[in-house]
């Protein structure tokens, strides 16, 4: 099949949309820009205070409504028209202020968090802070999806689907928790998450765009061509991050099961005693452990972990009881 039979497959002639529709749409320049203006900035605050509202009392079907109305989205996509179009569109600095807005919006949300809230117990920020190589693969297959579905006419209704499943606000606003917490890892991660979410947006609308023409004539573009390499270059570094996260997740989930088998065997000897959960957070592996007495010394655990996980990592021993027993770091014998 030709490669013009692919494009037809892909977006029938009688189903895609024009240059101009998909600009008009896209480039919230085109129009009456102070209506594009005041519907973009209302729109962006109100699903970041949704958003946030749902991150806080951790609430999926709220955070999901956030990501339907969420319009950051288009001039992210405007971004990959601009870039196939070589013309300039501003959505870079539309995308810029509404990462700094939502931040924000996310900052102020914090305050409603005691300072000795455990972040990672809310599964709408530990869901964000440690994305993966498959979160990029997702991101990637949304993007196509998305820069498609704008490109056809008939296919409009699966776009809410697309907001939902790239999830740029969300991560965003827990950007802006994790700082008000002091938690500069967790805002990393979700940073990262964002990044790769917009970058597989941006390349893959550039894509799409591209194989279905809605490129001008060629014309030697220098700030083109940089920002085409500045953004293959963040990809690649994105790229790596999520690589690396993936690769100590499985090293995490590793450590926590093998942590697990050592309580259980330190626990054997207390009758009705066991471990219902082991948890690594941060450089702390906390184990739960269900006991109608007392534990064993905490200082036979101690040992028998030496070897287990890396020197260096932090336990600590919960008790259905309500106690907190700090049993040391690992590889660091116990005056």
């Amino acid at each position: 099949m030709s490669f013009a039979g692919i494009r037809h497959r892909l977006v029938p002639a009688a189903q895609r949309r024009t240059l101009e529709e998909l600009s008009d749409d896209l480039d919230l320049r085109e129009g009456d820009r102070t209506s594009r203006y005041s519907a973009f900035w209302t729109m962006l605050v109100l699903s970041s205070v949704i958003a946030a509202a749902g991150v806080v009392s951790d609430s999926t079907a709220t955070v999901i409504g956030a990501m339907i109305i969420a319009p950051l989205s288009t001039p992210i996509m405007g971004m990959a028209l601009g870039l196939v179009k070589r013309s300039k569109t501003g959505a870079g600095w539309f995308v810029l202020g509404g990462v700094c807005a939502v931040i924000g919006i996310g900052l102020v949300a914090s305050l409603a968090l005691p300072a000795s809230f455990d972040l990672q117990s809310n599964s709408q920020i530990s869901g964000r802070t440690s994305p993966g190589l498959a979160d990029l693969v997702a991101a990637v297959a949304t993007g196509l999806a998305g820069a498609v579905a704008l490109a056809r006419r008939d296919v409009a209704a699966v776009l809410p689907g697309v907001a939902i499943a790239i999830s740029l606000v969300p991560p965003l606003v827990v950007v802006g928790v994790c700082l008000g917490n002091g938690a500069f890892w967790l805002a990393l991660g979700a940073l990262v998450l964002f990044l790769s979410n917009m970058l597989s947006l941006v390349l893959a609308g550039t894509f799409v765009f591209a194989v279905l023409g809605y490129t001008t004539p060629p014309a030697a573009d220098v700030s083109r061509n940089r920002a085409l390499l500045a953004l293959g270059g963040l990809g690649v570094i994105v790229a790596l991050v999520l690589i690396g996260s993936t690769v100590a997740s499985y090293a995490v989930s590793r450590w926590e099961n093998e942590v697990q088998q050592v309580a259980s065997e330190w626990l054997a000897g207390e009758p009705d005693a066991s471990v219902t959960g082991v948890q690594m957070r941060s450089t702390t592996f906390f184990i739960a452990v269900r006991t109608p007495g007392d534990v064993p010394p905490v200082a036979g655990l101690l040992a028998r972990l030496d070897g287990v996980v890396p020197d260096g990592l932090a336990v600590l021993v919960q008790t259905t009881q309500g106690r907190a027993i700090t049993v040391g770091k690992v590889g660091q014998a116990q005056g």
